[in-house]
């Protein structure tokens, strides 16, 4: 049967979201479609160059695929965030239809390479979940190398007694009694969070900030002293059972603020439904492993592909 590729709009978001949620084979991408679509499609385009398509066979929505470029100036990189086919019309040439189509179009845009990988602040996945093995099949077969694994934490709130719930209330009085407040970060906190963030950390951390802040099912604690900023920890941005970013000033390192914050974004988390948050594209692994008991649980393949010239 002929495959039609078009590019979608915003009125069809409804229907990309419910392709996801029936494609995304992991129980937990499934239940998020919804805030997968809208932080990849929607909330992204304010921020980067993004474009969408869907594949249609006898008028039925059958496979999508989310692209955007890179943020930053000069960076002629473009990514694929998100690619779901049906499962009744897997390996029938839908995703390699669709791959072929955003590389041609990023390459329009200036893209002189493609990666299946997060395109950070604005993603749903670090890269491809080696779980997801017709999808790891599949970049290999496009022509893509894999040059990066990346992975996920997951920290246990299904029950009182896990160490993720610990109370904070003992730390949080040794911290006052040193003049560091703890507290839940307010909009007004927003100026004050970011430039701490990039003085501190660089990256792309802005947005995810803005994305945590006063915003519905996600939400960000700060400690400072004197009105300085010595660390904080957020939630939700991407995803809603997803945590991150954190960071400490290196001066309050080995303070406890760290695992302060975090225990007290996990207890929000809970409160809100969340069983297993997980704790995305981690970096100090000891760090969350001894704070929350927290243990590695997704696994990412990261691929790359050079554009002909």
């Amino acid at each position: 049967m002929d495959l039609e590729i078009v590019e979608l709009g915003p009125d069809q978001r409804p229907a990309v979201v419910e392709l996801c949620g029936r494609a995304l084979d992991l129980p937990e991408d499934a239940a998020e479609a919804p805030a997968i679509v809208d932080t990849l499609w929607t909330r992204a385009a304010a921020h980067r160059p993004v474009v969408a398509w869907g594949a249609y066979r006898q008028g039925r929505l059958v496979g999508t695929l989310v692209g955007s470029l890179a943020a930053g100036d000069g960076d002629a990189r473009g990514h694929v965030d998100l690619i779901a086919v049906a499962p009744d019309q897997r390996r029938q040439g839908v995703g390699r239809a669709l791959v072929g189509v955003a590389e041609a179009r990023l390459a329009g845009l200036g893209a002189v390479e493609v990666l299946l990988a997060g395109n950070p602040p604005y993603y749903a996945w670090p890269g491809i979940d080696v779980r997801y093995t017709p999808a790891v099949c599949a970049a290999s077969a496009l022509g893509y190398t894999r040059d990066r694994t990346a992975w996920n934490m997951t920290a246990d709130l299904s029950y009182d007694g896990s160490p993720a719930l610990r109370a904070t209330a003992p730390a949080e009085e040794r911290l006052a009694a040193r003049g560091v407040t703890v507290r839940r970060a307010e909009p007004a906190d927003l100026p004050a969070l970011t430039q701490f963030a990039r003085a501190t950390f660089g990256g792309a951390w802005d947005a995810e900030l803005a994305g945590s802040v006063g915003r519905e099912g996600a939400g960000c604690h700060l400690a400072e002293r004197d009105g300085e900023v010595l660390g904080f920890a957020a939630y939700g941005s991407s995803r809603p059972s997803w945590f991150g970013p954190m960071g400490t000033a290196p001066a309050a390192e080995g303070s406890g603020i760290g695992g302060v914050l975090l225990r007290r974004c996990l207890r929000d988390q809970r409160a809100a439904g969340v069983t297993a948050a997980q704790i995305g594209w981690v970096g100090p692994v000891p760090f969350y492993s001894g704070s929350v008991g927290a243990r590695i649980e997704r696994v990412f393949f990261l691929y790359r592909r050079t554009l002909a010239g």
